[in-house]
């Protein structure tokens, strides 16, 4: 009996997957996020994706393959995920107050990568931010940093919804 128990928990660890890179569970959530943020809208855009790519290598200085493989890996996660609560309640116990400001910063670049704010990519930001703990006052402010920054870089055009 005992044998077959332990085969059996083996087989549970077993895993087809390459191990090319196994993500942390924070690393996972902040890019499944960061997924989520781009897709909700209902298009992927390629700057959306650069933007996205940019920032992870960046956050956790993984070079091209991680990071390839951990946006892959927050693509599926995503996509399974039956609501944000799974990704934003690791991020909250995990992590700092100014940590999580951080996360809320990179989910408005997301927002902004295109050059539109989709009151959908809003919404889900706005969503995020309250789980995680992240007072309305810094989202909003994060919001209008992030927005003027990326104005200044692209020159897009200022909004009254800001």
């Amino acid at each position: 009996m005992f044998d077959i128990l332990k085969k059996f928990v083996t087989d549970l660890s077993a895993s087809d997957e390459p191990e090319v890179f196994i993500h942390d569970k924070m690393q996972l959530a902040e890019a499944a996020l960061m997924y989520h943020v781009i897709a909700v809208d209902g298009v992927v855009r390629e700057e959306e994706k650069k933007r996205m790519t940019e920032l992870l290598s960046q956050q956790f200085e993984l070079n091209e393959e991680e990071t390839k493989s951990l946006s892959e890996q927050a693509k599926l996660a995503d996509q399974e995920a039956i609501d944000l609560y799974k990704f934003t309640s690791i991020l909250k116990r995990t992590l700092t107050e100014e940590e999580r400001i951080k996360i809320i910063e990179h989910l408005w670049e997301m927002v902004f990568a295109d050059g539109v704010l989709h009151e959908l990519e809003d919404n889900v930001v706005w969503r995020i931010a309250e789980l995680m703990g992240v007072e309305s006052r810094n989202r909003v402010l994060l919001k209008q940093r992030v927005w003027k920054k990326n104005s200044q870089n692209t020159g897009m055009q200022a909004s009254d919804e800001l």
